[in-house]
């Protein structure tokens, strides 16, 4: 815990910063120190409580610096917040201190017409930045469910991946992220320029080591994705027509399949529940025929919804990814989730688990690239049972053959692949050398500590 002195001496001096605006409301302090993570129980009982000491809300660099500076000379926690779209506390302040709010930032500052990079500042929202893009003929590569209000340097900093997965596979990913602007939480703190690969250890770090305050990306060409429903009345089937349609010579933006269960769950404006299970796809135009193909050779119905842009804000990516918890919770708030990577055949698993653990277990699934290779990913919904049975459902998964990503835990390695980043661990140590920001969520930094 840092000194309460300390505090009182940098709300002192941050006043008068230029391009600052301090937040001082009870209401905001509790409000900005949270994100979804109340989608883990878990999580839940162990962040609710967490509170900021203090909310500022900076509208330059030259301010971020400021901050950065003085949260150095009086060592206290400082904690980096986007739109608070993510789900596991990435932006909660599990130590107090101070909370910026990064949403000011949000100016475009550069795009190349000839190979569409984009050089954009932390807090522009994902929906502003590609409705800009769509303008110039391109558009964003990945985005997750809250791509309407969720900000760019949030998705990097606290992503993965998302809409877009199936063809573009991960934030990690080589070519996605070619560079970062930088503030160090040094003595006297510095704004850098990272390239591509220095890049790397900030991203999906939730902010840990180092604040971003512009990041350059890649784009690709835009497209007139056309909406497709797919119903499917046996799971097998539908399983087997889901890995069909990625393996096929058609663009892809979009390939998800939804129980029949949680179709019942879906909004009204989704479609008819028909008590089958359902896939829902993005595709190019020129794919269209292709897939209505695939459907009838697997007997399914198939529903061309028409073109993506007529359905803004009610369209098919708004039931998927995290979005499919989202409305499964708004219904009964006592479903939870779990994120994993399915082995091969991905069918073996599903109807081993579904008979031990039947409708406390409902199959969301997402098709994804990993690694240039086609795999399923699994969003399952979870009924909560307590701590144990979400463990021993955990330890199934696992001795079934999935690669699993906790979103039951705080820190950047525990919910990733478990193991410690030491290009994460390096770069803290390097730009953020007394730990301060957003402490208690890099576990190889804490046991470097211990």
């Amino acid at each position: 815990m840092f000194n309460r002195s300390s505090l009182t001496e940098f709300l002192s001096e941050i006043n008068g910063i230029p391009g600052l605006e301090i937040l001082k409301r009870a209401s905001e302090q509790k409000r900005y120190s949270r994100d979804f993570f109340d989608y883990s129980p878990i999580l839940k009982e162990q962040l609710d409580s967490c509170r900021a000491d203090c909310v500022v809300k900076p509208s330059s660099v030259e301010a971020v610096i400021s901050i950065a500076r003085l949260c150095r000379k009086h060592e206290i926690p400082l904690t980096l917040r986007g739109s608070g779209t993510g789900n596991y506390g990435q932006c909660v302040p599990l130590c107090g201190g101070v909370v910026m709010l990064m949403t000011a930032l949000k100016s475009i500052r550069n795009f190349n017409i000839t190979t569409g990079v984009v050089t954009v500042e932390a807090g522009c929202l994902l929906g502003d930045l590609n409705k800009y893009l769509l303008k110039k003929g391109r558009q964003l590569r990945l985005l997750p469910s809250t791509w309407q209000t969720a900000s760019v340097a949030g998705f990097v900093a606290g992503g993965s991946g998302g809409i877009g997965s199936v063809r573009w596979g991960f934030l990690r990913d080589p070519g996605h992220l070619l560079g970062l602007e930088v503030i160090t939480l040094e003595e006297s703190p510095q704004k850098i320029q990272l390239e591509a690969k220095s890049s790397e250890a900030l991203n999906h770090s939730y902010g840990t080591n180092g604040i971003i305050t512009a990041l350059t990306l890649s784009t690709c060409p835009a497209v007139d994705w056309q909406e497709i429903s797919l119903d499917c009345k046996e799971l097998g089937s539908a399983i087997e027509l889901l890995k069909s349609c990625t393996k096929a010579a058609v663009n892809l933006f979009l390939c998800s399949f939804l129980e029949k269960k949680i179709v019942e769950s879906m909004p009204n404006w989704s479609g008819e529940a028909k008590g089958k299970h359902r896939l829902l796809l993005l595709v190019d135009p020129d794919g269209l025929s292709t897939i209505e193909k695939l459907a009838i050779e697997f007997g399914a119905d198939f529903f061309h919804l028409g073109s993506e842009h007529e359905n803004i804000g009610n369209g098919l990516r708004e039931l998927t990814w995290n979005h499919t918890t989202l409305h499964m919770r708004a219904i009964d708030s006592e479903w939870t989730y779990l994120q994993m990577l399915l082995p091969q055949p991905e069918i073996n698993l599903i109807e081993n688990l579904n008979r031990k653990w039947g409708e406390n277990l409902l199959w969301h699934l997402e098709a994804v690239r990993q690694y240039g290779v086609q795999r399923i990913a699994a969003l399952p919904l979870v009924k909560w049972q307590g701590r144990h049975k979400l463990d021993e459902l955990m330890n199934d998964c696992n001795e079934a053959g999935a690669i699993m990503f906790n979103p039951h835990v705080i820190t950047v390695e525990d919910g990733g692949l478990g193991v410690i980043d030491s290009d994460q661990v390096e770069a803290k140590k390097k730009f953020d050398p007394k730990g301060i920001l957003n402490p208690g969520k890099l576990r190889g930094w804490t046991s470097t500590k211990s």
